[in-house]
């Protein structure tokens, strides 16, 4: 079958590792179901990836990519939770758990095989393109507002980066849930189309907010840090998923962190049961990922590089 997939690590140019061409189907295994893959979409993890983070060279060749959607071997028309081995399903009961394409190939390909307890139906009203935009970017996005930061309709949040798959989540998903949503990016057309999604405001990057605010979600890391944690209100909460720009930041304010008793929250993808309700609150309220690109899965190599650059503002989705 066709697949994009990680043939060589390589640190400093990761792009240099990735090739498209054939690789053996999935072999059928008890407990496992097998997808055709209609839509599959990419996040920073597939760069990562390249770079050997999560992913050693004794697992090469690795198909990667993390979401789909597709139909089963019923002919359900299903999305797949990405995470493998949680509560154990699928897989020995000591093996640690997993995101696909760190031990298991990945969704970048006309087939992908997961547990079968993996395989959540997918709901009509969204388009396959559309769904498999969810289980990872917008996963962590539902996760990082509604459980770890755990704000309220009426509450504020400031998302940091406005452009990226997790940024682009957040507001949409806080904004559609009633909450003061504020945005921060370089670009002037990103900041434009924060707004046209929801946000109340939307800024430069660094530059003081009209308000304190209850949480942020955090993925750019070093360069937005002290800017986070300055933003929040007494008793705040930070939430980081990701750094894209450097895990140390210059300044980390711990003295206002201390001090002004602020959370700051470690989060990384969600459970099957929140992908389950955030597929039904997307359906429900009409609520729909944004999505930058749509290429043929033969020019994955073209979006891989719009990733890496930076320049999408939304998803890079991947069809076959």
């Amino acid at each position: 079958m066709f697949a994009a997939y990680a043939a060589r690590i390589d640190r400093d140019q990761p792009l240099s590792g990735l090739e498209l061409g054939e690789r053996p189907a999935p072999e059928a295994r008890p407990g496992w179901t097998t997808v055709n893959v209609k839509a599959a979409s990419l996040n920073h993890h597939d760069l990562w990836s390249l770079r050997g983070v999560g992913l050693g060279e004794e697992a090469l060749p690795m198909i990667l990519g993390c979401d789909a959607a597709g139909i089963d071997a019923d002919g359900n028309e299903v999305v797949v939770h990405s995470v493998i081995g949680q509560s154990g399903h699928g897989v020995g009961p000591d093996e640690p758990r997993s995101i696909l394409t760190e031990r298991y190939q990945g969704t970048f390909a006309e087939q992908v095989a997961v547990p079968a307890w993996n395989v959540l139906p997918k709901p009509k009203e969204l388009s396959f393109a559309e769904a498999a935009c969810l289980p990872t970017a917008w996963l962590t996005a539902y996760r990082m507002l509604f459980t770890n930061a755990g704000v309220r309709p009426g509450d504020s949040v400031l998302v940091q980066g406005a452009g990226g798959g997790v940024a682009t989540a957040a507001i949409v998903l806080g904004a559609a849930a009633g909450l003061r949503v504020f945005a921060t990016s370089r670009s002037e057309d990103k900041r434009k189309r924060a707004v046209e999604l929801g946000a109340e405001a939307a800024l430069p990057t660094g530059e003081r907010l009209p308000q304190r605010v209850d949480a942020v979600i955090e993925t750019v890391g070093a360069a937005t840090w002290s800017h986070s944690v300055k933003s929040l209100k007494p008793g705040g909460a930070l939430v980081i998923s990701g750094a894209t720009s450097g895990f140390n930041p210059e300044r980390t304010e711990l003295n206002r962190i201390f001090f002004l008793e602020l959370k700051v929250v470690g989060s990384t993808m969600g459970s099957k049961d929140e992908l389950a309700s955030l597929l039904n609150f997307c359906a429900a309220k009409g609520v729909r990922p944004v999505i930058d690109t749509t290429l043929p899965l033969d020019r994955a190599r073209e979006g891989f590089a719009k990733l890496a650059e930076g320049e999408m503002f939304g998803k890079v989705v991947l069809t076959v």
